[in-house]
């Protein structure tokens, strides 16, 4: 089951990338590691750094992605964007975003939600 679930995951930064690239977003790095854990991919969009959570679902029978961004998660999640900024000493505007998509049994896309700002 997990290598299922890692290879949905990929699926889903690969699904996120591309959607945030068309909203014209640059992406920098993807799967950047602390010992926080793991920020899914690094971007900018205009001169502001933004850090992305991408939580990938199929379909959404038994809970959204949404609802795994619990409050332990997001604790790590600025654990980690404070860490990543300091070690590159960003200077500028950053923000934790975090994208949910859900796929079909086909592993298509049935939608996909950006959400700024999260933390």
């Amino acid at each position: 089951m997990k290598k299922f679930n890692l290879k949905t995951g990929k699926l889903g930064e690969e699904i996120a990338r591309e959607y945030l690239e068309k909203k014209g977003y640059q992406i920098l790095e993807k799967n950047v590691r602390s010992k926080f854990g793991e920020i899914d991919l690094v971007g900018k969009k205009g001169k502001e750094l933004v850090l992305l959570e991408v939580r990938t679902k199929i379909g959404d029978r038994f809970g959204s992605p949404e609802e795994n961004l619990d409050k332990k998660k997001l604790g790590k999640l600025r654990l980690n964007a404070i860490s990543y900024v300091a070690r590159k000493r960003w200077r500028g505007d950053f923000r934790i975003d975090a994208v949910c998509i859900v796929l079909r049994p086909n592993l298509q896309p049935e939608r996909i939600n950006h959400y700024q700002y999260i933390i």
